[in-house]
């Protein structure tokens, strides 16, 4: 096999290929309970849920498949079994549980919220450290697809109403308006 001569050292790329698996594994365990809960979630937010999550899957979907293509670009081989997503995730399945529709955006808010401090760390980490900033770049972007989806999920969940100076109100009343 004719060796990569891309600007990166051999242990630079096996460092960001560990980092990027890793980043693989949560972004499959992701997907996997974002469809379940697609699939499972019941009440009145059925439609938007439903609908939103099955947005949230397709985009993970291709982040995934990115996400082992850039592994394979720096010469490294992709994680590719249930067995290794689970020993390299930093997230956890949801086996056995079935969680009512708010109990499954918290469970998908904390998911993304850990992603995304995963990925601020193997961003600096592939700059800093490996000297990668191609990869940095990559996950960057990735990083901003997650912070955008914990967003739209956090904004179901928060319910406080905000008044027009942007201000939370007390338990979910509005606040007052000052004329001036």
């Amino acid at each position: 096999m004719r060796p990569l001569n891309i600007g990166l050292s051999e242990e630079q790329r096996q460092g960001v290929t560990d980092l990027l698996n890793r980043d693989l594994s949560d972004a499959y365990l992701l997907l996997i309970k974002t469809k379940k809960y697609h699939w499972d979630v019941v009440g009145p937010q059925f439609r938007s849920l439903h609908t939103l999550w099955q947005e949230h899957y397709e985009a993970l979907t291709e982040n995934i498949d990115a996400l082992a293509e850039r592994i394979r670009m720096l010469g490294g081989y992709p994680i590719g079994t249930a067995k290794g997503f689970l020993e390299h995730a930093s997230i956890s399945e949801d086996a056995g549980s079935l969680p009512s529709a708010y109990g499954m955006v918290e469970n998908l808010v904390a998911d993304h919220e850990q992603v995304i401090r995963n990925l601020r760390d193997h961003i600096d980490q592939c700059g800093e450290k490996y000297h990668d900033q191609g990869t940095a770049d990559f996950l960057t972007g990735l990083m901003e697809q997650h912070e955008e989806m914990a967003w739209m999920l956090r904004s179901f969940i928060e319910g406080q109403s905000i008044d027009p100076d942007g201000r939370l109100s007390a338990e979910g009343m509005r606040v007052p308006v000052q004329m001036k």
